[in-house]
């Protein structure tokens, strides 16, 4: 009876959750829409906008939003890449939206706080065919993370890691690439760090829901199982850094925390910190937790 009072309690708590499927606003706000938009934030850098070939089933193509510093075309320079995930209720804008990446890379690059990058924010959602992608559409949280079935995932590398390296200035190599992201991003992170230990040198998990679940199939089979023996491998030419974050209201605080004593019991270099907020953007969320990471990779 306990075990089902904190299913209930758990699953009411994502529903209210920035992650949850109650919506509060306007149905504007829950379309992906244009990578800038008038009346809010505009950036200093650069955006760009990419839809790009697919290799596995469902749409033909998918968007990728770029953001870049203000002088990568005159810079000649050569960048390290974040690549940022969205969670459940998310797309290829929210961070842009919510998240306030914009601001945060901005502020941080001006003040000499972090390294410039190319941040790339693509669409993570699995959809099933151009029709059920629909240009991105707006997916609630169940639906989410019922379909955690590994088909996008499992393409990752290929159809946007190698993409962004052909049309950009990238540093191609493990030292400088990252892959994040919060709640069901943080998963999929976590699970693309140890699929592909030779691919990204950072790993960053922003309460990470760690109980998604798919339909099975060979590519679920493939990219999320095993998580043990893959870190096993990851860690044996260890990242240069894996920081776990959570609120300290956050409901994914004790599966957060849990794999964190996991890593310890097995010697695994990594950082765990807890902010102040909860399963949410702002008030010591993710916000922070980006702009926290951000001031750590590529040093």
């Amino acid at each position: 009876m306990k075990k089902l009072f904190f299913v209930i309690s758990l699953s009411a708590a994502f529903l209210l959750s920035s992650c949850g499927i109650i919506r509060l606003a306007p149905v504007e706000r829950w379309k992906a829409g244009p990578a800038i938009r008038p009346g809010e934030y505009q950036p200093e850098g650069i955006v760009e906008e990419h839809q790009y070939r697919c290799s596995v089933p469902g749409p033909t193509y998918r968007r990728m939003i770029v953001y870049m510093p203000a002088d990568y075309y005159t810079s000649g320079k050569n960048y390290p890449v974040l690549y940022l995930l969205h969670g459940a209720r998310g797309y290829e804008t929210a961070w842009i939206r919510f998240g306030e990446v914009y601001h945060t890379a901005d502020s941080l690059w001006k003040n000499n706080l972090a390294k410039e990058c190319i941040i790339v924010m693509p669409n993570m959602n699995q959809y099933n065919s151009d029709r059920d992608y629909d240009g991105g559409r707006f997916k609630d949280a169940y639906e989410s993370i019922l379909e955690v079935d590994g088909v996008v995932e499992s393409a990752f590398v290929h159809d946007v890691v190698n993409v962004v390296d052909s049309l950009y200035r990238t540093v191609p190599d493990k030292e400088h690439r990252a892959v994040a992201g919060l709640s069901v991003g943080g998963y999929q992170s976590i699970f693309m760090g140890a699929n592909h230990p030779d691919v990204f040198g950072y790993i960053g998990a922003f309460s990470p829901y760690m109980w998604c679940s798919g339909r099975p199939n060979h590519y679920r089979s493939q990219f999320y199982h095993g998580l043990h023996g893959k870190l096993e491998i990851e860690f044996q030419d260890p990242p240069y850094g894996y920081y776990l974050y959570a609120g300290k209201k956050d409901m994914m605080r004790p599966p957060t925390a849990s794999y964190h004593r996991y890593l310890q019991r097995k010697g695994y270099s990594h950082t765990y910190q807890l902010f102040s907020g909860g399963h949410d953007w702002v008030n010591g969320g993710w916000i922070d937790e980006l702009k926290d990471m951000m001031q750590k990779i590529f040093l």
